[in-house]
């Protein structure tokens, strides 16, 4: 409970004061019958009229309390805070063809470069509580690509479900139909999926639409090589993300970093990742085209140092408005108030009232 006008209690300070004040009065104006003799009279003791006589004093005192809490106005408050979110839709592309199978180091340990991309994906989303803070306000979804791109995670703000939606993510088999690289139409995929993300959010969330604000819309894309599946060209569907608005970050991923190997007759040895052939000047012009960027990642470190980049470039702010709803609690001050006044007046008209 809180008071907005905490000062109305200095009155408290004026009751014994007005106390004294009634008693003195009353005493001068007192009357008095002269008796011969008095022993008998104090003998008879008190009636349970004169042991209450104080009632209607402590009425009044009360009544002039409750009138001060009154007047202090009590409220009970109650602070609500409301996010107005402005987000950023992102979408990730990654690539999954069997060149992807090719080893990394992370955290000291050997994975293939699709395990390392989901890992820092995942991260990058989440946070790590050190460089990445995590995308906590942002729609978030996955496609990955082959020879055909596909919908892993839809956009959602529902994050924790993202590290399930990556565990499906599989390398695609070597020599099979499934195989491939297909840039072009996953770009366009991610671009259909960026196109609709205001009618995804208020699907998913129809109570959130009126404050929450997509600020803006990037496309992450991630691939070892080139295009060589797929209908769509590259940069036309370059050209119809940037008609829509959509940036695009492309991430030229792997290289010839050492890896450790083991022969269990010559021991350990280095041996050099194998060469890809990987199209950067497509990649480059693709985020060059839609007002993006291109990074190369040679290893897991630099691959997380590209997202820590994307994740200072596209950062939005939450603004939260502050506000108290109040419910008004002099009333019942006022209200005890009253009756304790009328039971005063009640009392000293009857049981308690006095001639002269």
């Amino acid at each position: 409970m809180t008071f907005q006008f905490p000062w109305a209690f200095l009155l408290l300070a004026l009751l014994p004061l007005l106390w004294w004040l009634r008693n003195r009065k009353f005493a001068s104006r007192t009357g008095a019958i002269r008796f011969s003799w008095t022993k008998n009279a104090a003998k008879s003791g008190r009636s349970l009229r004169q042991r209450l006589a104080f009632l209607p004093g402590v009425l009044r005192a009360l009544a002039l309390v409750f009138i001060i809490v009154a007047i202090a106005r009590p409220q009970k408050g109650l602070e609500k805070v409301r996010d107005l979110n402005k987000g950023i839709a992102i979408e990730m592309v990654v690539d999954r063809s069997s060149s992807m199978g090719q080893e990394m180091v992370y955290d000291g340990q050997r994975m293939n470069r699709l395990e390392v991309v989901k890992k820092v994906f995942e991260t990058f989303v989440l946070g790590d509580g050190d460089d990445l803070k995590g995308r906590g306000s942002d729609l978030v979804g996955m496609i990955s690509f082959a020879r055909y791109p596909d919908t892993v995670c839809p956009l959602t703000l529902a994050h924790g479900a993202l590290p399930r939606f990556l565990e499906t993510v599989h390398l695609a088999q070597s020599r099979s139909e499934e195989d491939g690289t297909a840039i072009g139409d996953a770009v366009a995929l991610a671009s259909a999926r960026l196109k609709t993300a205001e009618e995804v959010m208020a699907a998913q969330a129809p109570d959130r639409t009126d404050r929450y604000h997509i600020e803006s819309k990037i496309m992450i894309l991630l691939t070892d090589g080139m295009q060589t599946a797929g209908e769509r060209d590259p940069i036309a569907a370059a050209k119809l993300a940037k008609e829509w608005g959509i940036k695009i970050y492309t991430i030229a991923v792997g290289g010839g970093e050492a890896i450790q190997s083991r022969d269990s007759i010559f021991g350990t040895f280095l041996s050099l990742g194998q060469g890809q052939e990987m199209d950067t000047s497509t990649l480059r012009a693709i985020a060059e085209e839609t007002g993006g960027r291109f990074f190369e990642a040679q290893n897991a470190k630099a691959l997380k140092d590209v997202y820590s980049s994307i994740d200072e470039l596209e950062r939005s702010e939450i603004e939260s408005i502050r506000f108290m709803d109040y419910k008004e609690l002099f009333i019942p001050f006022a209200l005890a108030a009253l009756i304790a006044v009328a039971l005063e007046i009640a009392l000293n008209c009857t049981v308690f009232r006095k001639i002269p």
